[in-house]
């Protein structure tokens, strides 16, 4: 898994407890409500996970501050490390850091990929650039003889795109 948005990790922190570990892991099991082939460690929204005296405290960095699926994004965290084991589950929304498509995991974008989402190219700090809206390679075909349809799609971080090459209509995560 890529290390992208993490500010600490199961298989490499080394302040990391038992305890920790296993909320990272239980995370991983929390898909993304709008893309479910991807769970929120890979979407690079949780910025943290730490011990607190009653329990475990999970920092969500929304991809947007008005992010509908909060809520539900909440409880499911809430579930999934209740589920592993702790009975104690605080759920922070932050904003600080704040999420960037830069946090998308490697692994969270051959995913988008393999879903039929184009997904950013890497290292797009900065906000989103115009160029990189054009010659979006196609995820099914891999062609960049694409144009751009519409530059929202069906959630404001996502544009649709027509491929020429095998003439199928896809959805490219803009970098945000």
């Amino acid at each position: 898994m890529g290390e992208a948005g993490r500010t600490s990790s199961p298989t490499t922190g080394t302040g990391n407890s038992p305890r920790v570990i296993r909320a990272w892991q239980a995370l991983e099991t929390v898909a993304d409500p709008e893309i479910p082939v991807i769970n929120v460690v890979e979407m690079g929204m949780i910025a943290d996970v730490r011990e607190s005296d009653a329990g475990i405290v999970v920092d969500l960095t929304p991809t947007f501050a008005g992010c509908p699926a909060i809520d539900l994004i909440r409880t499911e965290i809430r579930r999934a490390v209740r589920d592993a084991g702790e009975s104690d589950v605080t759920v922070c929304v932050v904003f600080d850091p704040p999420w960037t498509s830069d946090r998308i995991t490697e692994e969270g974008r051959q995913k988008l990929k393999d879903f039929g989402l184009a997904p950013p190219s890497a290292k797009s700090c900065g906000g989103p650039q115009a160029s990189a809206l054009e010659a979006v390679p196609c995820p099914h075909c891999g062609s960049v003889e694409t144009e751009m349809e519409s530059l929202f799609g069906p959630t404001l971080c996502r544009s649709i795109h027509y491929c020429q090459e095998c003439r199928q209509s896809f959805e490219h995560f803009k970098e945000v």
